[in-house]
């Protein structure tokens, strides 16, 4: 969703939060105005072009394949959502820039952190191959987000909302209740996805 165009004047920046899931990520882009953050952008995006568990679980998908095939399998997916990312993030700069925005700035939640073994080992994992799936569509974003030249900025999700709550000088408590009241005049989906996707762009926005 796509906030109104505004009247032309000097440009100001914005910044993008994402939070991924396997196949597809919570987009929120805002701008932050005298501290407040002010939602410009909120959508899902599908990062695979067929949305069927086959190819939204790409390692689960190559599990279940002959060796000599798993990887091209991988290789597919992983370029088929870095192509949807990049037209995402693109796509989103283009319909900021209507509105007087310049797209600067991206956040992302991380998991766990923890470097992937190489791909036989990780398909003899089961706890690796759901890490693997996230992993591949956050790397997507990373890509596209770097390619777009936006500036970086990833959190871990784990401790996420009490470093957030830190840095913004809030109780965490309080910090979650702004975050919902800022989606109130959006209305759904404003779930956990999009509350977290928004505080990483507003963290993002102040780095």
């Amino acid at each position: 969703m796509i906030g109104p165009a505004v009247p032309s004047g000097s440009t100001k920046t914005a910044a993008v939060g994402f939070r991924v899931h396997s196949g597809w990520t919570a987009l929120v882009a805002l701008a932050v105005k005298k501290g407040t953050p002010v939602v410009l952008a909120r959508e899902r995006v599908h990062l695979v072009r067929t949305f069927t568990y086959e190819f939204r679980q790409p390692y689960h998908t190559a599990e279940k394949m002959p060796a000599g095939e798993a990887g091209g399998v991988i290789s597919r997916a992983n370029a088929e959502a870095r192509r949807l990312a990049f037209r995402a993030i693109s796509g989103l700069k283009t319909s900021l820039q209507a509105q007087g925005y310049e797209l600067t700035r991206c956040g992302l939640l991380l998991a766990s952190g923890r470097a992937l073994p190489n791909l036989s080992k990780i398909l003899a994992s089961h706890s690796l191959i759901h890490s693997a799936d996230g992993e591949l569509f956050r790397e997507a974003l990373l890509d596209a987000s770097a390619r777009c030249h936006l500036k970086i900025a990833t959190f871990k999700e784990k401790e996420f909302l009490d470093s957030a709550a830190k840095t913004l000088h809030l109780k965490p408590s309080n910090l979650m209740r702004r975050i919902t009241d800022l989606g109130c005049p959006l209305g759904p989906p404003w779930s956990q996805d999009e509350k977290f996707a928004s505080l990483a762009a507003w963290l993002a926005a102040l780095s």
